[in-house]
């Protein structure tokens, strides 16, 4: 997986599938740096998914740009960033990922209906649950291998963090 001080590691999925309390986990049993993706959103970004519309392509560019960046610091102050990112499609995991020496990549998989039902128990800022269906259907799937290890979210948090920090020795 690279020298820890190299790494990227992205964890993603889905909104509500756990992407925040995993990261956060990982970044601090790493002594790396949490990146929030949501915190890299414009006020018109969340304002448009507060208001139940998907983002386009042409919003996220400048999102990923702004990811990409605060994680590019960190690796060149030799710490190791770890960003929760939602990061449906292909495209754009290779767009954060692509210039990095170590990319890993965490796909945290569950159903929609469990995700749902995580989703309507808790109080989020913009994302709602009625935009999960929108993010499923834009979810392509990565598939476990080198750099990319996929977590069922049935699991509890702490048996995913260490699932997690096993496959980053």
């Amino acid at each position: 997986m690279g020298r820890p001080m190299d790494r990227f590691i992205v964890v993603m999925g889905v909104s509500g599938c756990g992407k925040t309390t995993i990261a956060e986990g990982l970044a601090k049993a790493l002594g790396g740096t949490y990146l929030e993706g949501d915190s890299f959103h414009t006020v018109e970004a969340k304002a448009k998914m507060g208001e139940g519309i998907p983002l386009t392509d042409d919003d996220r560019w400048p999102w990923f740009d702004r990811m990409v960046s605060a994680a590019r610091t960190e690796v060149d102050h030799r710490r190791t960033p770890v960003l929760s990112c939602s990061a449906l499609k292909q495209a754009y995991r290779d767009y954060l990922l692509g210039d990095f020496v170590s990319p890993c990549l965490i796909y945290l998989e569950g159903s929609f209906e469990l995700i749902k039902g995580r989703m309507d128990a808790r109080n989020h800022e913009y994302m709602t649950s009625d935009l999960l269906k929108s993010q499923f259907d834009t979810l392509e799937e990565p598939k476990a291998g080198e750099r990319v290890l996929v977590l069922s979210i049935e699991e509890r948090p702490e048996a995913i963090i260490k699932a997690a920090l096993e496959w980053l020795k």
